[in-house]
């Protein structure tokens, strides 16, 4: 045998790879048959993370691949539209170009003329829970009908064609009470189910799954999306960690403020927890492609991602925590969408407390404040609904979903599915940012303001239910602590700040 035959032989004798679309189309495909990544996974038996690799570039190989290039020529035969037949060869003048009825907005469905990321939405989230509805024509009043002679006659005029696509009416964006909050009922009513009644052992089994629950949830109230939310695009290295223990560059601004002194006498201090924290920070501008790099001190509020500052100087620290946070170090530091739009609000005419920072550079995306709203509806409603039922299996299972799902989707062995440490830190700093509002609403109303901690931790001295709701609910705020500083003497938590910390 000769060289070349052998060469011919290897040839013959080696595995041709299936061709496969790009993966754009691959995704498409599977979203035009309403499949979820997970169901595809689960016949292909591959991870559903696999199968969002696939629709992102990466590649299968062997066995699989055969599979799933079986599976995506099947779908396209069967999205196919049908063939056209032939039309007769037109005897008039071809009309003139009807102009294209706006595109639906990927969010709420309305008519939509702004794209982000090349997908169709509305920029204000006003907008997009409002979407104008036409109003109902007139009724006539059930006491006197009309004639059918009256109604035929009421038609016989030509009326104007109406639009293709009428706006839609949106009460909400929150999901149907369907498959979303069946969802969570279902997985409870399992759990207790299979654990006989016990409360306890299904509430810690609940818990367990909470990762994969929510991504499931996630994935049922993004149905019909026509951008895919787990998606892993290319991260810039200030959001990488710089070991497998360390952290990255990015600075959540996350309050741990204590008041230095009160006015003489006792105070009495109430440590109000504020509920649903993570939830309510669900709502934030998140980007949704991928970050691009930029440069200068403009802020595009159409785009939302991280940036490299240099803080204003803060000067009211003996009343109001900074809004970055505790941070010694001078000099310029990564902070995320929230912290600055926070830091620029407080700098305008309105409020007039520092001046405004310095933008160096940023990493952005184009955004909407309403990319997980479906989701953060479906847990909310969920929340109050256990909550009025006295349902603590629910309470604790909602509460570990959104919990978890915000702290697994950076760099996280737990949630393989969804990796984002952009949103991660955007989520995490939406809940700073509110906690500092809900501090200065409490010293602006005329209450002392004697600590700020984390998410949601807000002590106050003075008559608080006058300014804050008292509940369970997300809108709400309950008591943590009640404890007293101060002696008299004129001193206030400096001198009692171990009794603070104690409590």
């Amino acid at each position: 045998m000769t060289g070349f035959d052998a060469i011919d032989a290897l040839l013959a004798s080696a595995n041709e790879q299936e061709p496969l679309p790009p993966p754009e189309e691959r995704r498409a495909l599977r979203e035009a048959l309403g499949l979820s990544r997970a169901q595809v996974a689960g016949a292909l038996d591959v991870n559903p993370s696999t199968v969002g690799g696939w629709e992102t570039g990466r590649e299968p190989s062997g066995e699989t691949r055969t599979k799933y290039a079986y599976f995506l020529e099947a779908a396209r035969a069967k999205t196919a539209p049908p063939e056209p037949e032939p039309e007769p060869e037109p005897v008039v003048a071809e009309p003139a170009p009807v102009p294209q009825d706006p595109r639906p907005c990927v969010l709420c469905g309305g008519p939509a003329t702004d794209e982000v990321e090349g997908f169709a939405q509305h920029l204000d989230p006003d907008e997009c829970v409002r979407t104008p509805v036409p109003e109902p024509a007139p009724q006539t009043p059930p006491e006197a009908p009309a004639p059918a002679s009256a109604a035929r006659s009421a038609k016989a005029p030509a009326a104007p064609k109406a639009p293709a696509s009428p706006p839609r009416r949106v009460k909400s964006l929150a999901p149907d009470d369907d498959r979303s909050s069946q969802m969570i009922a279902d997985a409870v009513r399992a759990a207790l189910a299979k654990h006989g009644g016990d409360v306890d052992a299904a509430t810690a089994a609940l818990v367990r799954r909470a990762i994969p629950d929510a991504m499931l949830l996630l994935d049922e109230c993004r149905r019909g999306g026509r951008y895919d939310v787990v998606a892993h695009p290319w991260i810039p290295e200030v959001l990488r960690k710089s070991s497998a223990k360390g952290a990255d560059q990015i600075w959540e601004a996350r309050p741990k403020w204590t008041r230095r002194s009160l006015p003489p006498g006792a105070h009495e201090v109430t440590a109000l927890d504020v509920n649903g924290a993570y939830l309510s920070a669900l709502k934030t501008h998140l980007p949704i492609g991928q970050l691009e790099h930029s440069k200068g001190f403009e802020h595009d509020r159409r785009r939302a991602g991280v940036h490299l500052i240099t803080p204003p100087a803060w000067e009211h620290e003996d009343h109001l925590p900074n809004p970055i946070g505790n941070r010694d170090e001078p000099g310029p530091l990564w902070v995320t969408e929230p912290t600055l739009r926070l830091l620029l609000r407080l700098s305008g005419p309105k409020y007039g407390l520092c001046e405004p920072p310095e933008i160096h550079e940023s990493f952005t995306s184009g955004a909407t404040e309403n990319l997980l709203e479906k989701f953060r509806s479906a847990l909310r409603d969920a929340r109050d609904g256990a909550i009025e039922e006295g349902d603590d299996v629910t309470v604790e299972y909602v509460k570990a979903m959104y919990s978890k799902f915000v702290s697994t989707m950076g760099e996280s062995n737990y949630n393989r599915e969804l990796y984002r440490p952009d949103w991660m830190h955007l989520i995490r700093s939406q809940a700073f940012a509110n906690l500092w509002m809900k501090a200065y609403r409490a010293h602006e109303q005329g209450l002392s303001v004697v600590r700020a901690m984390g998410t949601d931790e807000l002590h106050v001295a003075g008559d608080w239910r006058r300014v804050f709701p008292e509940g369970r609910g997300v809108a709400e705020v309950k008591v943590k602590d009640v404890y007293v500083v101060g002696d008299g003497d004129g001193d206030g938590p400096q001198d009692e700040e171990a009794a603070v910390d104690d409590a």
